[in-house]
């Protein structure tokens, strides 16, 4: 009997460190670190990635990157450990912006300091109401334990005594040696001209079904563009000396960014039947000397006074992704990792 009880001891005991470890190897670290100059961020580990969050300006999610791994952020080198001043500074990092782009009301000068707390594995970073525009901006960020998944809430707010018609813009400003890979809707053969004799087609088709917008200053000769059948590839090049953009209408809820055998996967539903801003877009990139930027933005709304609207991402990062820009290739080695984000 009393090696029985001393066997179910010491069962009991080995249970309970397993569950310890688990629990440890599951458990959101949340710390106060400096970081790039400033001396109040935030740092976010779960064991699989690392997030570094500003609060002396901002706010930006200034460090995204696996445990160990390379930061996927850009950072501008002379902008980091500023504050202070009525000039905007991108800085670098996850942003949180108001579209349609307009100057001043998106370019805030986000340059003092940001109130936060911390519940469980969540930060809530509150910068306050801007003065350009009566908005106010919350940015709630949680890592989710012992996974490659980050959940971003965007939360505008209005204080104006008017109404205000505007969208939730995330700006995810990654470093330049990268590309954005956006996915084009399913390919379909044209209604009265079938690729084979007897291909069943379908007349919806004969309206268009994806919107790609273009800016001023977008050039289709820049050898950064790569068109696929499935998909169109923006390709960063730090020594391009003009900048580059564009936006997509995208029902498939998802763009990727990869550097060296790093992605990084952002997801935001398509909401069907919603007016997106800038012609119908609900994703963007734009490049420039050093930066690749995956952008998404919300539905259109007419906010009422003291009225809150929500703008969610969805970031997941994997490694020893690797692959060539062809459709081939991205299907077989990208598509069952974006797969996976929505399971």
């Amino acid at each position: 009997m009393l090696k029985a009880s001393r066997a179910t001891v010491l069962t009991m005991i080995l249970l309970i460190v397993a569950t310890l470890s688990t629990v440890a190897a599951e458990q959101v670290n949340i710390q106060k670190v400096s970081y790039g100059g400033w001396q109040n961020c935030i740092r976010m580990t779960n064991g699989v990635l690392e997030l570094v969050v500003t609060t002396d300006v901002g706010p930006r999610v200034i460090k995204l990157a696996p445990t160990g791994g390379e930061n996927l952020m850009y950072e501008n080198p002379a902008e980091l450990g500023k504050t202070g001043g009525n000039e905007w500074h991108g800085y670098g990092g996850h942003r949180f912006w108001i579209a349609p782009e307009q100057n001043p009301r998106s370019y805030h000068p986000d340059n003092t300091p940001v109130k936060y707390s911390i519940e469980g594995n969540t930060v809530k970073l509150m910068p306050g109401t801007e003065s350009t525009n009566g908005m106010e901006k919350e940015l709630d960020i949680t890592l989710v334990p012992n996974s490659n998944h980050v959940i971003v809430i965007h939360k505008l707010t209005n204080h104006n005594i008017w109404a205000v018609r505007a969208s939730p813009w995330g700006l995810t400003v990654l470093r330049g040696d990268g590309q954005a890979i956006f996915p084009r809707e399913p390919y379909a053969p044209h209604p009265g001209i079938p690729d084979f004799p007897g291909q069943k087609t379908d007349q919806k088709y004969f309206a268009p079904n994806q919107i790609l917008a273009l800016w001023s200053f977008s050039k289709l000769d820049d050898p950064r563009w790569q068109f696929t059948s499935k998909y169109v590839i923006l390709k960063g090049d730090d020594k391009a000396k003009t900048p580059q953009k564009f936006g997509m209408s995208n029902t498939q809820s998802w763009v990727a960014y990869s550097r060296k055998d790093q992605l990084f996967v952002k997801k935001v539903m398509f909401q069907p039947g919603a007016t997106y801003p800038d012609g119908g877009c609900n994703f963007e990139s734009f490049t420039y000397t050093g930066i690749v930027e995956l952008e998404s933005l919300g539905p259109y709304d007419l906010i009422e006074p003291g009225n809150t609207v929500e703008h969610r991402e969805d970031w997941y990062v994997f490694t020893g992704v690797k692959f060539q820009n062809t459709d081939a290739s991205i299907d077989a080695n990208v598509l069952p990792k974006v797969k996976t984000c929505f399971e």
